[in-house]
């Protein structure tokens, strides 16, 4: 199975060329991001864990992908949850839906105290030092790929949550590596980075309004129509619609010396956590 080396594709959005790195064409079960920061888990061998516990949203893509891992490693997954809606409880869809069937026990409280030597802990959205491993081999691609083509001017998007990817990417790349703040705002990415590393931070680009992560905007869900009209690809709208509106905002400001950089944006998945989505912005803005 393929959990590596995903394509990079040459696109036109808005009369601008950019490239994307397919990281959600991985693997059907595992892919984007996640796939990424499990890597480390699902390549070695650990013979005394039996069981993973996580936390986080009903619908986060983090919990889809520690199921498949869970599934594949044969573990037990217990993932733990302030609450979920009794709407979605009845009629499962997308990520929940999917991490059910892939045998997730799902509870609603705090976290246990303490864990026993057969229990491996894996905290909200794969923040942990542990993701450096795989994403140094997706740095590692990109550096191939431009090596490959001869770029030397590159910059690099991706929109964070925990920032983790992103982070990881400034450490073992020589390109710039920009982002932007999708859960919590600035200074609470820059926290998040910091729990992890020291310094090297990727260069945190300001939105233009206070968005509140999950809730329904326009011009998100404007930006992902129009993306896969013009582009054939489908992106995430809790993180890529935010994104692209922060990375266009930020193409459009250079100055005309500044043009002639590469521009790459790298997809992380997160597509099945659009099921549910989909229906809630349909039914708010197409009736």
């Amino acid at each position: 199975m393929n959990y590596t080396n995903s394509p990079i594709e040459k696109i036109n959005f808005n009369n601008q060329e950019y490239f994307v790195k397919r990281d959600d064409l991985l693997n059907p079960n595992f892919s984007g991001n996640k796939a990424r920061k499990f890597y480390y888990y699902l390549i070695n061998d650990f013979p005394n864990i039996k069981k993973v516990i996580s936390h986080g949203s009903s619908q986060s893509n983090a919990m889809y992908s520690l199921s498949v891992l869970c599934k594949l490693k044969n573990w037990q997954f217990d993932y733990y949850v302030e609450h979920t809606a009794s709407f979605l409880k009845e009629n499962p869809i997308g990520n929940y839906k999917y991490a059910l069937e892939n045998g997730m026990n799902i509870f609603e409280g705090k976290l246990p105290d303490s864990f026993n030597k057969e229990t491996l802990f894996i905290s909200e959205g794969g923040a942990l030092k542990e993701a450096s491993f795989g994403i140094e081999i997706l740095a590692n691609e990109i550096k191939e790929w431009t090596k490959e083509n001869n770029i030397k001017n590159l910059k690099i998007f991706l929109p964070s949550g925990t920032g983790t990817t992103a982070l990881y990417l400034q450490k073992y790349l020589p390109f710039e590596v920009l982002t932007c703040a999708c859960v919590g705002d600035e200074e609470y990415l820059k926290k998040q980075f910091l729990q992890l590393e020291k310094d090297n931070f990727p260069t945190i680009l300001r939105r233009e309004k206070k968005y509140h992560f999950g809730k329904l905007y326009k011009e998100f869900y404007e930006i992902h129509k129009e993306f896969k009209k013009q582009t054939n690809i489908e992106f995430d709208l809790l993180y890529d619609s935010l994104g692209w509106l922060c990375f266009e905002k930020h193409i459009n400001s250079l100055k005309n010396e500044e043009k002639n950089y590469i521009f790459l944006y790298i997809h992380q998945g997160g597509v099945i956590g659009n099921l549910s989505m989909i229906e809630r912005y349909k039914y708010k803005y197409d009736n």
